[in-house]
């Protein structure tokens, strides 16, 4: 007598995670903004290794050589630094701008946020009024009155920005936890006699954060716009630290007989914040289900 073997492939439903990163592979804009990210933290990472000189090591017989020339492959600025050099280390310091900017504005933005739609009441109309308030500013201005208070540095502008966007994502998580908070696996979790902190914390706001993520990665670019900008105003990172802006600055004078100098700096910006809001659109559509379909 035969038996018949019936074998039951049993396929386990895809995690979060993995059904993201199943939707984000299809979305080329995405794949491609988290292609120019992966390289820039690639370089941020390794930048010492990479590197083929000092970043800051002066040679001045090499001031303004061109690309290509010398063994130099981007050329050198007007005291004969290594533009490659100095164009990977600054990746590195955009990097860590942009990833401590958003870290700032994400704790203390969800808390207040969270805080805020929870509570309700008096606390949460004089905390959005004085979000409000922040929120009549414009970015950069604010950005700029901040730093100049606590002092041109590279920290103070990471401050400074991650202050300036603060309301952003307090409103982008208020918005959600009120949206969520008379839920019935709230109201269930309640009934059960958890704490005001366990439902904020660990109930309802996990439910709230893809548009957070979102704002968080578009974010990071605008932090690397953002101390660009002060760093070209002297209020950000000070010579003779490689910062993409500071570079821009300190040799806008020789656009016309020395255009790398300058140029390439600005396309190092203009790549970072390409590649972060390339990903943060393609996330957008992917996170938001009314997107997705």
């Amino acid at each position: 007598m035969e038996t018949d073997i019936h074998e039951e492939i049993i396929i386990a439903d895809p995690t979060p995670l993995q059904e993201t990163w199943f939707h984000l592979k299809k979305n080329k804009a995405a794949m491609v903004g988290l292609g120019i990210i992966t390289i820039f933290v690639l370089m941020a990472i390794f930048a010492p290794l990479i590197s083929p000189y000092d970043p800051n090591a002066q040679v001045i017989d090499d001031r303004k050589t061109p690309m290509f020339t010398d063994g130099y492959i981007l050329g050198t600025d007007d005291l004969g630094r290594d533009m490659l050099s100095r164009l990977i280390y600054g990746a590195r310091i955009s990097m860590t701008i942009g990833v401590v900017s958003v870290g700032i504005s994400l704790v203390f933005g969800i808390l207040i946020g969270v805080t805020s739609a929870y509570f309700g009441g008096v606390y949460d109309k004089i905390v959005m009024r004085l979000i409000d308030i922040m929120l009549a500013f414009p970015y950069i201005l604010l950005t700029i009155v901040i730093v100049s208070l606590l002092g041109p540095s590279l920290l103070n502008a990471m401050i400074a920005i991650g202050i300036s966007q603060i309301p952003r994502y307090a409103r982008v998580v208020r918005a959600s936890v009120l949206a969520e908070k008379e839920a019935d696996y709230v109201l269930a979790e309640r009934a059960l006699g958890a704490r005001d902190t366990e439902l904020m914390f660990l109930t309802i706001l996990p439910n709230c954060l893809s548009p957070t993520i979102v704002q968080a990665t578009l974010g990071v670019g605008e932090a690397i716009l953002s101390s660009a900008g002060l760093s070209f105003l002297g209020l950000g990172a000070q010579p003779p630290t490689p910062e993409w802006g500071l570079m821009i600055a300190s040799s806008k004078e020789f656009i016309t007989n020395a255009w790398w100098i300058v140029t390439l700096p600005g396309i190092a910006i203009l790549l970072a914040v390409l590649g972060f809001n390339l990903f943060g659109d393609g996330l957008r559509d992917i996170l938001d289900p009314k997107m997705r379909n």
